[in-house]
């Protein structure tokens, strides 16, 4: 079924108000049941915060997915993969589940949409390049969702952040789906259904936030996510795999810089810091509120490049991509994103004596 412009806002729209609605609520139950996140040596908000916010987010979801959707094998698995990372999401946010017991959970909502939904990474088509996976398909697809899984989760550590960066992500491959006149796909319906509840969250969110998603939200968003770049290979919406990874750019790019970060310093991959890109821009003096509008303009022009690869002009495209990645990386070798520059000069100092 191929939506017009009036449908998809009356889609954004109703998720938008939905859970908007359904926020204040949640964070009723979320004090209730003791989800709550205190103030720790790594978190920048003070005092207790509900941090149930992703069941807000996930409630749209479902109402966008009963007015908006068909029932498919695809929809059927994604609402599984989802219901396993709600429930793991709400224990986790009232007693805290260790890195490596998430993991199975995240690989059991990964293998539902996999091999009972048959949503697979087949091959890919990047800058004129083509490589079919084969057999290897099946474990890229499952470390692809989880990767991106614990990508949102990684970013999710100012208010609004995770929020505008998934908006950003989900309203990017809506424009590109309406200038390409593709507005059927089961993607594109994802999109705009998960546009309107994120936005809907966000009025509560954005800094000073009054709830935060906790890992409900997050693990939920990085698979829909995930989702949604898996389904556009099987459309013209999206026309190779580095569109939808370069729209997510920023936390994509903290992910593997948090992981060379703590390999580097000898740390477990798991082990939380301060050192993610938005708390280098803290250190830096830029405020709460500032940090997050950086983060999201930075990714915002990741968006535009992907939306001028695939619309445009594929070379102009390439070179805003090439661009943009000097900047964060000329932001990362100057800051201690992956190495901790004070501690090299403590371990320096401290060989002279």
């Amino acid at each position: 079924m191929e939506y017009n412009l009036t449908q998809v806002l009356i889609m954004v729209f109703t998720t938008f108000l939905f859970t908007t609605l359904m926020v204040p609520l949640v964070k009723k139950i979320s004090i209730y049941i003791g989800a709550v996140a205190k103030p720790n040596g790594r978190s920048v908000h003070k005092g207790d915060m509900p941090q149930l916010g992703g069941l807000a987010i996930f409630a749209g979801f479902l109402i966008g997915y009963m007015l908006f959707s068909k029932q498919t094998i695809e929809m059927n698995s994604i609402l599984i993969g989802s219901f396993i990372l709600i429930i793991t999401g709400i224990i986790d946010d009232i007693n805290p589940i260790k890195a490596r017991y998430k993991i199975i959970p995240q690989l059991a909502a990964a293998a539902v949409v996999v091999f009972y939904g048959g949503i697979l990474l087949k091959d890919i088509s990047a800058f004129g390049y083509y490589v079919d996976f084969g057999l290897l398909s099946y474990p890229i697809t499952l470390l692809f969702i989880i990767t991106m899984i614990n990508a949102i989760n990684f970013i999710d550590g100012l208010d609004g952040l995770a929020a505008g960066i998934s908006s950003i992500f989900f309203l990017t491959i809506g424009i590109i789906a309406f200038i390409q006149n593709n507005l059927g796909g089961l993607d594109i319906v994802l999109s705009f259904v998960m546009l309107g509840s994120i936005l809907g969250f966000l009025v509560h969110n954005f800094h000073p936030a009054k709830i935060f998603m906790g890992d409900t939200g997050s693990m939920f968003l990085g698979f829909i996510i995930a989702v949604i770049a898996l389904l556009g290979f099987k459309n013209v919406t999206l026309t190779s795999f580095i569109v939808p990874l370069l729209i997510l750019a920023v936390p994509l790019l903290d992910t593997i810089f948090a992981i060379l970060r703590r390999i580097i310093s000898g740390k477990s991959i798991a082990t939380p810091d301060k050192q993610h890109l938005h708390h280098q821009l803290l250190k830096m003096n830029f405020s709460h509120t500032k940090t997050v509008l950086i983060i999201y303009y930075i990714n915002a022009l990741f968006a535009f490049a992907s939306i001028v690869y695939v619309i445009k002009d594929a070379k102009l495209g390439i070179f805003l991509y090439i661009i943009l990645l000097a900047i964060v990386l000329w932001f990362v070798i100057t800051t201690n994103v992956i190495v901790n520059k004070e501690d090299l000069k403590k371990k320096k100092t401290k060989k002279k004596r």
